[in-house]
């Protein structure tokens, strides 16, 4: 039977009843104030309107509570469910919530909660203070319609005002727990912001009373609410501002037909005892029936509860001007609704809520007719700091202006625990790549700049960048083609007989004045056309660098410490390795032992240690002995171990927080201080085993590895004059390598995608590479430049999600930590690291090359050219619901993906080959491949598998005008 009065069914169409829905439809049109054609047009026309103070939309908390009367006591309301975003339930065992899920509805419970709002009572912007004004109120307006007499006005009013029992409550409630869990406790030391919104709670409201029934009678207490009752514990989950919605259903068998109210408070009041959380109640929905309907009743109340967490419902409920406006809010939401087939899905089942829920914009937009507007894609590098201001150093001052005033919050937002695990991670991230550069420098230069020179060229770049760049998240490395560079014009200099030093530095200040040329013209403007083809290809090329070298140097480690493949365990008591005098000496060893008057007879070769053979060019011997000393299979495979565990164990921590151990800033922190954790784990154990594994070397004195050189370089030196001016011609070949290296970088960490709030300064960072450039190479210390891998990281690190997220609703991405702090304490404690060797030491190398291979594999991800590599090898059926897979035809998505992949070979080609140095200006070239690309694939191809070249952006636009020009 249906829940409104005979002749009132709104939702049936069949007979003579359409004409009285007609008339039904016609009064609320009338008590609207315009009418419009469809649900959705009225539902956009509201959220048009102006807010004004009290109609505000917030936060709504919604919790269902249905009349539950007992035989021998006394009835009382019984929460039975709740909303956040999502539904949860009190299971049947009535001790424990149920899991966050998407509710799912019944069609006519949907209908006939319409035909409620149609023909129930609605009592919009009611003034009350408490839960008996509220009660007076809906009765005076039923009672004034003939729906009750006087007794039965009371009798509905004492069910009403009867107390609330929540799922939280005790049957003691004047009893706290003697013992709290761990998690308990935790929870609440660990949210700083509960006390804050439970301050409302602790202060009495005037005229908000609280009530008890006891024996029938209604007491009025005025003491603030027993917080032992509330549920401070999912206050957590609450954002501040919130307001609850109170849905009461029940059936009352005094009853004889149904009595609805919908209520809106203003403004919204905190009715004690009411909700489960002390938080004021905005919206009321009353239910009460006959007997025999309970389920009925139930489905009811969750339709309307599920409507007030719609985005959309829930906005057209705080601004309706009438009840016609709450209806066509329902007839918008069932015009979005999604109906299932009875013999093909079970209701019982839950839904898990989805990981991203998708945005309702597009209801709140009018419909596009015929797909006749053109919507402006955004570019992706676009703004204006990218914009040619045609005046010198234009743009460097629109940076500087753009940065000016953030400049102190850069500082000030840095106080927070993810820095620190920022910092400690990225430390020793950055501190081995720096010292390898520099040991294979000193290799390559015979030790004119070496470890040392690195450190200290690092720290001190990485410093004045940190505190002056434009982008301070961009972190300063060394790079590959720069060694590369290094080496070719080592080995030009000594078969020409000129000063490496002084020639390098006249081409480090040329490189360094094209580099402000470029910063004066506007030049970083170019970065527009650096796309995301580009960017992928480059980064994953550094990605894949990363892995491959970590890798490679836990394999060189079985040359040092070299294994017996094959090896008889029952002979091991035969093997041994001495140390003897070589039977054939060479050239080299006589000389040696000549200018150190060292006798080959009068040495005790066997006595000799490991190092100690290798120094007097002695020879091993035996069946334990290997091509370069004796076997230590230990060495090696325990380096596995160390350097396996560690990229396992940092991933396994890093995703700690999406575990369901420990509470959530516990997991928050695990996750922050993941890779330090596992750094810390492993030094320890590596420590307590004793396998003597190599450990990093850390120079410990500060002075310039040769003494023949100082901190200061002279640019001619013992050079001929000219090579000054000739210096200008590798220097342009340096400027592209440092403008493609550092831009390329700076583009990928200034993504939008990573929603930076604080701009960026392209000029600005290259005038401050620039500066670092001419300065290191006056002092003698190597170049640096922003290094790909350790930026993606270090932006990784600092990623914002929201602390309060409703259950089933996953954090949200709220952006990037922005501050200086973090890069300028990596670089301060880099430069440090000469006077901390004795803790240095004992970090083992296979443990920091695992750290490389974590960072390699942590930036691949959301890499888009690997997502389109695995559709390779899927069929159609089992691919991923990409966007661009709706919108471009899979041969092309494939063509577009091979194109790029023979780009990545062909860079690695040309990146491992003695060619290196033409490394950046292949990566330029692949810029114009992009540009060839617009031939091979439309536009709106192009839009959907990367981003569309600034030309044509402008063509696409101005297309779109001159054609609306056409039809106007």
């Amino acid at each position: 039977m249906p829940l409104v009065r005979p002749g009132h069914r709104h939702h049936r169409t069949h007979g003579q009843k359409h004409r009285k829905r007609d008339r039904a439809k016609g009064a609320i049109q009338e008590e609207g104030q315009e009418s419009h054609d469809t649900p959705s047009q009225r539902v956009q026309f509201i959220l048009g309107m102006e807010e004004d103070e009290e109609h505000v939309p917030h936060d709504l908390f919604t919790e269902l509570d249905e009349i539950c009367v007992k035989e021998g006591e006394d009835g009382e309301w019984k929460e039975t469910a709740r909303w956040l975003k999502f539904e949860e339930d009190v299971e049947d065992g009535g001790e424990r919530w149920s899991k966050p899920y998407v509710a799912t509805l019944s069609l006519h419970s949907l209908f006939e909660l319409r035909s409620c709002i149609i023909n129930g009572t609605v009592l919009l912007d009611m003034c009350a203070n408490s839960i008996e004004e509220i009660a007076d109120l809906i009765l005076d307006q039923q009672e004034a319609s003939s729906e009750f007499d006087e007794n039965m006005r009371e009798r509905v009013r004492d069910a009403l005002l009867k107390k609330h029992h929540h799922q939280n409550e005790k049957k003691k409630n004047n009893l706290l727990p003697i013992v709290r869990s761990f998690t308990d406790v935790s929870k609440k030391q660990s949210d700083p912001h509960l006390l804050d919104k439970t301050v409302y709670a602790l202060s009495p409201q005037p005229g908000t009373t609280s009530l008890e029934v006891k024996n029938g009678v209604t007491q009025h207490d005025t003491s603030p609410m027993d917080l032992s009752k509330a549920e401070l514990h999912f206050m957590k989950k609450i954002p501040t501002g919130a307001e609850a919605s109170n849905v009461l259903v029940g059936e009352l068998d005094f009853l004889l037909r149904p009595m609805v109210a919908f209520v809106r408070l203003t403004p919204a009041v905190l009715l004690s005892g009411m909700t489960e959380v002390p938080i004021p109640t905005r919206f009321l929905f009353i239910l009460l029936g006959p007997e025999g309907k309970a389920h009925q009743y139930h489905e009811i109340g969750r339709s309307m509860a599920t409507l007030m967490t719609d985005e959309i419902f829930h906005d057209v409920a705080y601004k309706a001007k009438d009840r016609g406006d709450l209806v066509a809010g329902i007839d918008e939401f069932l015009d979005q609704v999604t109906v299932l087939p009875p013999g093909e899905w079970d209701p019982s089942i839950r839904i898990e809520p989805p990981k991203n829920v998708p945005s309702q914009e597009k209801r709140k937009m009018p419909a596009v007719l015929n797909g006749s507007a053109c919507h402006a894609e955004p570019e992706q590098h676009s703004g204006p700091e990218l914009e040619r201001t045609g005046r010198l150093f234009g743009g460097l001052i629109l940076d500087v202006k753009r940065k000016a005033p953030w400049f102190c919050s850069d500082f000030r937002d840095a106080l927070s625990l993810q820095c620190l695990a920022s910092f400690l991670f990225l430390y020793c991230a950055c501190m081995s790549p720096v010292i390898t550069f520099g040991g294979l420098l000193g290799e390559a230069t015979d030790g004119q700049i070496s470890a040392i020179e690195s450190l200290f060229g690092a720290s001190m770049t990485g410093v004045v960048y940190s505190l002056f760049a434009g982008q301070p998240l961009t972190i300063l490395g060394s790079t590959g083609p720069v060694l590369v560079f290094e080496k070719i014009l080592f080995k030009f200099c000594k078969d020409y007989a000129l000063s490496y030093l002084s020639l390098r530095t006249s081409i480090g200040l040329w490189t360094a004045f094209l580099c402000i040329v470029l910063v004066a013209t506007d030049s970083s403007s170019l970065v527009r056309y650096i796309t995301r083809f580009t960017e992928e290809a480059f980064a994953s090329l550094i990605c894949i660098i990363f892995i491959y070298e970590a890798v490679e140097k836990l394999i060189k480690l079985g040359e040092t410490y070299p294994v017996h493949m094959h090896s008889q365990l029952d002979h091991l008591t035969f093997y041994y390795c001495k140390c003897a005098a070589p039977a054939h000496p060479s050239n080299q060893t006589l000389q040696y032992w000549n200018d150190r008057k060292i006798v080959p007879s009068a040495v005790e070769w066997t006595n000799l240690t490991v190092s100690e053979c290798r120094k007097m060019h002695g020879e091993f011997i035996g069946p334990a002995c290997g091509h370069h000393g004796p076997y230590t299979p230990d060495v090696l495979f325990w380096s596995c171990i160390l350097f396996f565990t560690t990229f396992i164990m940092s991933g396994a921590l890093k995703m700690f927080k999406t575990s369901h151990y420990f509470p959530t800033k516990v997991r928050a922190m695990i996750s922050d201080f993941a890779v330090f954790f596992t750094i810390v784990t492993m030094v320890l154990m590596d420590f307590l085993i004793g396998v003597p594994s190599p450990k990093l070397q850390v120079p410990s004195v500060f002075k310039p590895t040769r003494d023949d050189r100082g901190w200061v370089i002279n640019p001619i030196g013992p050079n001929p004059w000219w090579t000054v001016l000739a210096a200008i011609i590798p220097a342009l070949l340096c400027t592209i390598l440092i403008f493609m290296d550092q831009q390329i970088t700076a583009v990928i960490v200034n993504r939008k995608e990573h929603k930076l709030k604080k701009g960026c300064g392209y000029h600005l960072d290259l005038l401050m590479v620039a500066i670092m450039l001419g300065v290191c190479s006056v002092m003698g210390l190597p170049w640096f430049v922003a290094a790909t891998v350790l930026s993606i990281t270090h932006v990784n690190s600092l990623k914002l999600e929201s602390g309060c997220s409703a259950p089933g609703l996953q954090p949200k991405f709220l952006g990037i930590l922005e501050q200086r702090v973090t890069g300028l304490m990596i670089f301060v404690l880099m430069g440090c690291s000469v006077f901390m060797t004795a803790v240095l030491k004992f970090i083992p190398m296979p443990v920091l090359y695992g750290v490389f291979l974590y960072m390699g594999v942590s930036s691949l991800r959301g890499i888009q050219f690997f997502d389109r590599l695995k559709l390779f090898g899927m069929p159609a059926k089992h691919q991923p619901d990409f966007i661009y897979l709706r919108h471009v035809p899979l041969r092309k998505v494939h063509l577009f993906t091979l194109i790029q992949l023979t780009c990545l070979v062909l860079l690695w080609a040309i990146k491992a080959s003695p060619a290196a140095i033409v490394f950046p200006m292949m990566v330029l070239a692949l810029v114009f491949v992009r540009q060839v690309m617009d031939f091979c694939f439309s536009k709106r191809e192009l839009s959907w598998l990367d981003d569309l070249m600034p030309e044509s952006k402008k063509k696409k636009l101005d297309d779109a005008k001159n054609k609306a020009k056409e039809e106007e």
